[in-house]
């Protein structure tokens, strides 16, 4: 079995890395939210109608970018941008917190090891922000009447739906839908940091760049992003049709009874290619992402890392 690594340039105590693991990823955040629109638009769009039977307003990036505009202004691709930040704060954080422990304790030099502890530090950190991206999918779905694509909740800002959710539906109302973004968050951290770790290693090794150089990242970030973009999109429809669905009553989803059902669902009405719905802007918006939020977190733990070892 490898022995652990030995702290080099970068490594840093988990709890800052749950600073600097949620700074990292708002930062990016703030520059893809607009495809974070466009993907939840797009994943929406024809629920449960076979191809063909319904109008399609989203047909591809730039023309959704340009329809968001026109029918909601510029400020429209900023929708859900509050609740984005506060999802990729409280899940990152908690992702690249425990991703971190895992690293110290030499979990992740074992066979296996950063894809389970990847896998373990995105369900931990998809249920702690949970309620965020429900609110942040439902402000991003919504719509003029004649651009509506899915459930519209008409909230009137992020206060107001957490406020709105939990007095209909009580605290569990606010973990609806968490059974589809686990395994959702579950994937995509297991592949992003499996792949961007072993990357990142494989570039090093073929000293394409000098040593410490951002660009080993930002190598390392996009090959990452390819293999996350296929991997989490089936996950990414799912759980994006789990948090917007209409609710009874009760608080029992109108159209999903869960993961599963979901998934069968879509297969069965929409064709299994639906599950890619949004791949284009998904990828387009993960890569940068991906790329970014990585990056952002490499460097800031290398900075950290100087500033600890040199006492400024």
């Amino acid at each position: 079995m490898e022995r652990a690594r030995p702290p080099g340039p970068g490594s840093v105590s988990p709890h800052v890395d749950l600073v600097l693991g949620a700074t990292a990823c708002c930062l990016a955040c703030v520059l893809t939210n607009p495809l974070e629109v466009i993907k939840t638009r797009l994943q929406l769009q024809g629920e449960l109608r076979p191809r063909g039977t319904y109008r399609r307003h989203y047909r591809g990036v730039l023309q959704a970018l340009g329809a968001v505009s026109r029918a909601d202004g510029l400020r429209g691709l900023q929708k859900g941008l509050t609740a984005g930040l506060l999802y990729q704060g409280l899940m990152n954080g908690v992702r690249f917190y425990c991703y971190s422990h895992a690293e110290d304790r030499g979990l992740t030099q074992r066979p296996g090891g950063t894809v389970a502890a990847g896998a373990i530090a995105g369900a931990l950190g998809a249920f702690v922000g949970s309620p965020a991206y429900l609110v942040k999918t439902h402000l991003q779905a919504q719509t003029v009447a004649a651009m509506a694509v899915g459930h519209q909740h008409n909230h009137r800002g992020v206060s107001s739906a957490f406020e709105t959710i939990y007095r209909k539906q009580g605290l569990v109302g606010l973990w609806r839908g968490v059974n589809g973004a686990v395994p959702r968050v579950m994937v995509g951290s297991a592949v992003q940091l499996a792949t961007f770790a072993s990357a990142k290693e494989w570039v090093e090794k073929l000293k394409w760049f000098k040593e410490g150089s951002w660009m080993v990242a930002l190598a390392g970030g996009m090959i990452s992003s390819v293999a996350v973009a296929v991997a989490m999109t089936p996950f990414d429809v799912v759980s994006t049709r789990l948090y917007n669905q209409p609710v009874d009553e009760r608080g029992m989803g109108k159209h999903y009874q869960g993961f599963l059902d979901c998934f069968v669902q879509i297969s069965r009405k929409e064709g299994i290619l639906a599950l890619y719905k949004g791949i284009g802007p998904a990828y387009l918006r993960l890569g940068p992402h991906t790329i970014l939020s990585l990056l952002f977190w490499d460097e800031l733990r290398k900075l950290t890392y100087r500033h600890q070892q040199h006492g400024v």
